[in-house]
């Protein structure tokens, strides 16, 4: 590890664990020091060993008797095993990134909040349909009054993991909860539907909201600057559609995954990695002064 970077480790051995493992070794500013899966014969933990991390099988435990200090650890687990990894972690001063859809923690989302990042130890990312909505919803809604918003995530089954279908519940919830949280609105619905649809289909999100005054002109406008600025962080991220009707504005986006692990249709594991080493980048720079001068 530089003097330059600081130290990471992932909690869960999934694709989604590899992307943040590939990601950091394309960083100036962080480092993976370890790489914990539940078990020993792990096919990912090998994978991960075959990309030269240092790996551990036995969940936060190994983690913590790895004899490594870590500076962030990256939770690619699940919304159940969450609060115990947060439990045993917070005495250790090490800044937890939760890439599960619990409630703890800061919710961090990059184009909107992202700056705040480096001022908190333990940071949620909301859920992948929280991080592709929240930047349009909370655009339109510091131009509009939303009465109602409404979103809805189509993703990919080949791309919802065992983990992910396990914490459905979790991330209805956590998401209308940010949802309103971003907008201001006290009325937000969330819902994911799991498309077996062969070939698979792209992360797409459907977001409505309705609001007195609007007009397709700044609409478009708000919604396409939201979309530039999410582009900075996740390139595939395009919208399809924008429709003005009365009160009422549909948005459609999609999200297009362009990392070479990554299969083209899981753009919603694709949007919570990079808002996950987003966070991390903060911290980082925050951190080790040096890094702020490379950065500039």
């Amino acid at each position: 590890m530089s003097s330059n970077t600081v130290n990471a480790a992932v909690l869960g051995s999934g694709l989604l664990g590899l992307d943040l493992v590939e990601r950091m070794q394309n960083s100036p500013h962080l480092s993976c020091g370890l790489v914990v899966g539940r078990t020993s014969h792990s096919r990912g933990l090998a994978q991960a060993a075959k990309l030269g991390c240092a790996t551990a099988a036995g969940g936060v435990a190994a983690l913590l008797d790895s004899g490594q200090t870590f500076d962030i650890v990256f939770d690619a687990t699940n919304a159940f095993e969450h609060p115990e990894h947060w439990a045993r972690l917070a005495g250790t001063g090490t800044v937890l990134i939760d890439l599960t859809p619990t409630r703890a923690g800061a919710l961090i989302v990059p184009t909107v909040n992202g700056d705040q990042a480096a001022q908190h130890q333990h940071i949620g990312l909301v859920s992948c349909g929280g991080q592709a909505s929240i930047p349009v919803l909370y655009a339109l809604a510091q131009h509009f009054r939303p009465q109602y918003v409404e979103m809805v995530a189509t993703a990919a089954s080949v791309s919802v993991g065992r983990a992910s279908r396990l914490n459905l519940d979790e991330y209805v919830e956590t998401t209308q909860d940010a949802i309103r949280r971003f907008t201001g609105t006290g009325a937000a619905k969330a819902m994911l539907n799991v498309s077996a649809a062969a070939p698979p289909p792209p992360f797409r999100i459907a977001m409505t909201m309705v609001a007195p005054g609007l007009k397709p002109g700044p609409v478009s406008d708000v919604v396409e600057s939201a979309a530039a600025a999410m582009r900075t962080v996740v390139p595939g991220y395009r919208i399809t559609s924008c429709t003005v009707t009365g009160d009422t504005v549909r948005v459609i986006s999609e999200v297009t995954a362009t990392r070479n692990r990554m299969p083209v249709h899981a753009g919603n594991l694709e949007v919570i990695s990079a808002a996950a080493i987003y966070g991390a980048e903060q911290h980082a720079l925050a951190k080790v002064p040096a890094l702020k001068e490379l950065a500039r």
